[in-house]
């Protein structure tokens, strides 16, 4: 039981009551009761198996839980105090072992709620996965970025400096037909800010065949009109052709905006304007145009000949290209503009800029990842099959199953159709929900009944935590 206090002096009437029980006039009128909180914890029969669980002072008195509470918090420890006490109170640990299991839960609790991820279902830019895993280097960045840092300051005068300059200058060293670079917080924030920069109660002429949805409902239009800016369709679904943007232009006209369509394809009898075609246009009514690129390569991949990317892009005539950090580039979640000075210069400058800027923590990443070696995001697409082969061997000659042939996939809205050939282990479908659940989890591909591990954006030096995670699965 628990108490929450006890009362103290006579016991105490309002003046009806008084009457009701005969004492009228022998007892002073009074309307509370006086109240002494007392301790939550009533003792026990020393009987009781629970009398000997180790009391919660004591338990966040030792040094073990004193060290996990500068690393995890005070009060995430104590919910693992409280934790380790409720399975003894319920019988499923003995009071004695109250203490092993906190220091289990201690060594094993973390800052964040967020689990990591073995990625075992052979689509490379995962968004329910957190889209690209930073590189090692990338990594070490945001270590580094995580205490104070010249960010926006110029340690050699003492004086403020322009935000990013080192990202900055990655941006351009990997894309050097930019003129420019700005950094914000994600792809779809460097669309807003160049449509809100460039073309705010104007006009902004769109072919309808790109007027795509992304991820989680989210739709372009709806998107562009948030900017105050006016959508013009212009063509249709599948066909459209220069002479409906040129039609379309007029006096109201703020930009022309070009979408890449990358979360999916139309194939037969289409037809669409190209980049150089659209420049001539733009620059003959001197309105910008924009190109949204979504994926974020920034230089073309023989891998993936579809694929739009920004020097491409730029060299055949766009303004400004916008893409996302986290995809194909493979870094953290920010929004990359790049394009001539005097255009990304007006993003810069204008007041939504401040509001979708990138931190400190994403610009130091996003320098390491175009600065340091190949990415998990790149050594995953490039992946040799014959490796993957042999990886996927090794697994299931440890834990069973069956090798076959599966293709990878790029994810992200990235590249969609293209197959990235490889191997995965085939075992039970109901081993899925194990490997999901086990320490560390694992997440599959579950397809045609059966489960599907595939290697190929699992980092080789993670092959024995998953085959131990299949092997404990499979005996769950």
């Amino acid at each position: 039981m628990e108490a929450s206090g006890f009362l103290v002096g006579p016991p105490v009437f309002k003046t009806g009551e008084a009457e009701h029980l005969g004492l009228a006039g022998s007892i002073p009128v009074r309307l509370r009761h006086s109240y002494i909180p007392c301790s939550t914890e009533v003792p026990m029969s020393s009987q009781d198996p629970r009398s000997r669980i180790p009391r919660t002072d004591t338990l966040l008195a030792s040094p073990a839980v004193v060290d996990a509470s500068a690393r995890l918090g005070a009060d995430t420890v104590r919910r693992l105090v409280i934790a380790a006490q409720e399975r003894a109170r319920h019988g499923e640990i003995e009071p004695e072992q109250v203490p092993d299991v906190l220091a289990q839960s201690l060594q094993a609790g973390r800052a964040t709620r967020l689990r990591p991820v073995i990625n075992a279902t052979g689509v490379v830019i995962h968004t329910n996965l957190g889209r690209a895993p930073l590189s090692a280097a990338a990594v070490d960045a945001v270590q580094a970025a995580a205490g104070y840092v010249d960010v926006e300051l110029d340690l050699a005068t003492g004086t403020r400096s322009k935000r990013g300059v080192a990202a900055r200058a990655a941006l351009l060293a990997g894309c050097p037909d930019a003129e420019e670079a700005l950094v914000v917080n994600n792809g779809a924030a460097a669309l807003v800010l160049a449509t809100t920069a460039l073309a705010q109660g104007r006009e902004i002429i769109v072919s309808r065949g790109e007027l795509i949805e992304i991820g989680a409902g989210f739709r372009l239009p709806d998107l562009i009109a948030s900017t105050g800016a006016r959508l013009r369709e212009v063509g249709t679904t599948n066909r459209t052709h220069l002479k409906d943007y040129a039609s379309a232009i007029g006096p109201d006209t703020g930009a022309i905006l070009k979408v890449h369509p990358s979360n999916f394809r139309v194939d037969g009898f289409t037809s669409a304007a190209a980049i150089d075609e659209l420049h001539d246009l733009a620059t003959q009514h001197e309105v910008p145009l924009i190109v949204d690129l979504g994926s974020g390569l920034l230089a073309p991949d023989p891998l993936l000949p579809d694929e739009p990317d920004a020097t491409s892009a730029l060299g055949a005539g766009a303004d400004v290209v916008t893409a996302s950090g986290d995809k194909l580039l493979g870094g953290p979640q920010a929004g990359i503009a790049l394009g001539r000075k005097a255009i990304v210069d007006r993003m810069a400058t204008h007041p939504l800029a401040r509001a979708v800027r990138a931190d400190k923590v994403a610009l130091a990443a996003l320098e390491a990842t175009l600065t340091g070696p190949a990415t998990p995001t790149a050594t995953a697409l490039h992946a040799d099959p014959d490796r993957l082969r042999a990886r996927a061997d090794a697994l299931a000659a440890a834990v069973g199953g069956e090798v076959v042939p599966h293709d990878g996939r790029v994810g992200g809205g990235g590249a969609p159709g293209v197959p990235l050939p490889g191997w995965a282990v085939s075992l039970p479908e109901n081993t899925a929900a194990a490997l999901r659940l086990g320490d560390p989890a694992v997440l599959p591909r579950v397809h045609g009944g059966a489960c599907l591990v595939d290697p190929r954006c699992v980092p080789e030096s993670e092959d024995g935590p998953l085959t131990a995670a299949v092997q404990a699965a499979l005996a769950h």
